[in-house]
């Protein structure tokens, strides 16, 4: 692998924030955010020629919508002071949108037409996708990032022809999806694991129309049991908000911010009448999934967008009473993936072995949850590395020793975020 060379301005801006960590977390906190921090720009990212950037998830050679965008939120803080880091996540939009402009239904792509697969018997044998998971937050993510780029930095250079192609390809596809039997999309593959196939000759599991969007798999990449996702759309709902604020103020595109508006309020509202069911102990809590013919899905997931993530991924669009009532009861034994053990407790996830409490889904509690909260799962996390100085995809909840992935630049940067947040708490 070559590494990237950072601009010295990214280095001592870097290297000054985790100073600051130290100061308020300690020496070894602060170490492991700034290894952390460099490490995923240096050996995640590679520059290409064309000005875009190709981003690996860590130990797996492929780019994921979702990480490439969740990988760089601890750095967002600093795109309005460093343009040399604002040059960088732009490199990235710019790859992100490329690849949706060639395949919006695939979540994982080759860094060119390598013929790479996770599995070369899939329908799909594009040599430039790595894998065609349909998933609603492979469109939203790279909304969000091209969105807060543009905030933080006023420019607009990322909004080309092709960009405003892709975001109308967004919104379309959206709507396409509202009635998924009349979709083209189809997922098969020969395994023995129920969850990487679809049912139904690859169409998934029988849906009701809702006014909401359909989802093949998970921000887990497993396949849905039901097939609307409620983080996933109210996530969708408010990326479209970004889309149509990008339209209007970019794009001189009245037409299509005003379609992606009116979906907004189609996917809140159908989550609303939907996705919002009766908790365990009465109250009114956000489902997991639905399939719109009466099913509903009582869960939470620790890969985002989630049911807890909410407050991150949709602030504009979800509803507060319901959601601090469903926080209540994914940080429970209410859901059947929330693990206890003696070193960590916290929200797991069906795509690992059971008993395993994931890095990312603590940082979520931390960051939607107090500022004491922050400074105590920070520790937790410290403390739950394996003795490796990094986040991991899951550890067991009793034995951090034991854990997947060795290396997941995803959360190791939601590590940092968290110790970012918790060192400008700390300073006022």
């Amino acid at each position: 692998m070559t590494r990237t060379q950072l601009d010295p301005a990214i280095t001592t801006v870097l290297t000054d924030a985790a100073e600051r960590v130290r100061a308020t977390s300690g020496a070894r906190v602060g170490d492991m955010v700034e290894a952390a921090l460099l490490r995923t720009l240096t050996d995640t990212v590679t520059m290409g020629d064309d000005g875009t950037a190709f981003v690996i998830t860590g130990d797996i050679p492929a780019m994921w919508m979702r990480d490439s965008t969740t990988q760089l939120t601890p750095y967002l803080r600093f795109l309005g002071s460093c343009p040399p880091l604002a040059d960088l996540v732009a490199a990235v939009v710019r790859r992100q949108l490329a690849s949706l402009d060639h395949d919006p239904y695939a979540n994982a792509f080759n860094d060119g037409p390598t013929g790479a697969h996770y599995d070369p018997d899939d329908v799909c044998d594009d040599p430039n996708v790595w894998e065609q998971k349909y998933e609603i937050d492979s469109l939203a993510y790279p909304v969000t990032l091209a969105h807060t780029l543009w905030r933080a930095t006023g420019r607009t250079d990322v909004f080309d022809e092709r960009a405003h192609r892709v975001l109308t390809t967004i919104v379309a596809q959206l709507r396409t999806e509202q009635d998924h039997d009349a979709s083209p999309y189809r997922f098969e593959r020969e395994t023995e694991i129920p969850t990487e196939t679809l049912a139904r000759e690859g169409r998934g599991t029988a849906v009701g129309h809702t006014g909401m969007t359909w989802s093949g798999f998970r921000p887990s990449d497993d396949a849905c049991t039901y097939g609307y996702n409620v983080p996933a759309n109210l996530f969708a709902a408010q990326a479209l908000l970004a889309v149509a604020e990008i339209a209007a103020e970019v794009l001189d595109d009245a037409a299509l911010a005003a379609d992606a508006r009116a979906l907004s309020e189609e996917l809140v509202a159908g989550v609303a009448e939907f996705g919002v069911v009766e908790g365990p102990h009465g109250a009114r809590v956000y489902a997991y999934e639905v399939d719109g013919l009466g099913a509903a899905l009582l869960m939470d997931d620790a890969n985002t967008p989630s049911l807890l993530s909410l407050p991150l991924n949709a602030p504009d669009v979800l509803d507060a009473e319901v959601w601090r009532a469903t926080r209540e009861l994914v940080l429970s034994p209410a859901n059947p993936y929330y693990v206890s053990g003696t070193a960590a407790n916290g929200i797991g996830s069906p795509h690992t072995k059971p008993g395993r409490v994931w890095p990312i889904a603590l940082a979520v509690e931390a960051l939607t949850g107090t500022a004491e909260d922050r400074v105590r799962i920070l520790d937790v996390l410290a403390r739950t590395d394996g003795g490796t100085g990094r986040m991991h995809e899951s550890f067991d909840a009793s034995d951090p020793a034991a854990y997947s992935r060795p290396w997941f630049s995803w959360a190791d940067s939601m590590f940092c975020e968290v110790a970012l947040v918790v060192a400008a708490e700390s300073a006022g």
